[in-house]
């Protein structure tokens, strides 16, 4: 028996869910029609560098649909795809999902807060679209269900950073972060692995820097290639300055990086998922991501180690 209360060699975020409510929870993807402030010009223009969200949308995710319809045909997708769920958590997932005044946020979230079948919001965002007016809205909220902030941090380096035109800083993911979590709102944060400049031995140092921010999850993501993206541009004409993970070593490298992981983190995913037909660069053929987790859950049993062993 793990720290976190079961056998498992990493803090599920299904174990999480399942302690939470009692039951399996869906997440229901919606696009409500966010931008972001380094797409509008009021930080940059062009978004992130390795960004096309249609990649990561769902089929019945689309912002010409209402936050209703959206819900709606989410609960029927998952319904006929996976049969059982207890519950939903409404996941405001493509873009900035706090890049508005907040009246105007209330009125697009309140369709998921009043679907009985939604048992908690999951928002999507930046540090840079935060403030301590939403914050208090959201510890409001906080207290009638769940609410869980998710931040894109996606490098602890500054000048990667300022590289994929994020357009924010790492000391302003890790302030927003604080004091996201300070008021006892679930707090996460995703980060990629693969970012051009960077390497395995640059992310084991920095991941004392994550290990100490106050996050409830966090999710990983290798780096994909996407097609009409800036990143595919640079990768086809410098691909020297990517580390070029295959499926074998990314697993022997999150492997590495989970046993140093702050055992407190609930891992929610190890790696990222996109249709292959948006892929650019595409090494690891069709293979899902429940398959890679296998693997990596068989890693980590044949290495004898789990999320926290080396710390």
């Amino acid at each position: 028996m793990y720290p976190w209360g079961e056998n498992r060699r990493f803090n599920s975020y299904k174990r999480f869910l399942n302690e939470r409510f009692g039951g399996r929870m869906q997440k229901l993807s919606i696009d409500a029609g966010f931008t972001c402030p380094n797409r509008d010009g009021t930080v940059s223009t062009g978004g992130c560098a390795y960004c096309l969200n249609d990649a990561f949308n769902p089929s019945y995710c689309t912002p010409q649909k209402s936050v209703t319809q959206q819900i709606e045909e989410g609960i029927e997708f998952h319904r006929n795809r996976y049969r059982r769920a207890d519950g939903y958590l409404a996941y405001f997932q493509a873009f900035s999902n706090t890049y508005a005044p907040l009246d105007k946020l209330k009125e697009i979230y309140q369709p998921a807060i009043d679907n009985p079948l939604v048992k908690g919001i999951v928002i999507g965002t930046r540090p840079d679209c935060m403030d301590d007016a939403k914050l208090d809205y959201f510890d409001q909220l906080n207290r009638r269900l769940f609410v869980s902030i998710e931040y894109g941090i996606e490098s602890c380096n500054d000048e990667t950073l300022r590289h994929i035109n994020r357009g924010h800083t790492f000391g302003q993911a890790a302030d927003m972060i604080a004091r996201t979590a300070a008021r006892g709102i679930h707090t996460g944060g995703h980060l990629i692995f693969g970012l051009p400049g960077e390497t395995p031995e640059q992310w084991l140092k920095d991941e004392q820097l994550l290990n100490e921010l106050p996050l409830s999850s966090i999710k990983f993501h290798q780096l994909q290639i996407i097609k009409g993206t800036a990143i595919e541009e640079e990768y086809l004409s410098h691909s020297e300055r990517f580390f070029p993970f295959t499926m074998e070593s990314y697993i022997d490298f999150i492997v590495s990086y989970t046993e140093r992981l702050n055992p407190r983190f609930i891992i929610e995913r190890f790696a990222g998922e996109v249709p292959p037909r948006f892929l650019s660069v595409n090494n690891w053929g069709t293979i899902r991501y429940d398959v890679v987790l296998q693997r990596i859950e068989k890693k980590l049993q044949e290495s004898d180690t789990w999320q926290g062993k080396h710390i």
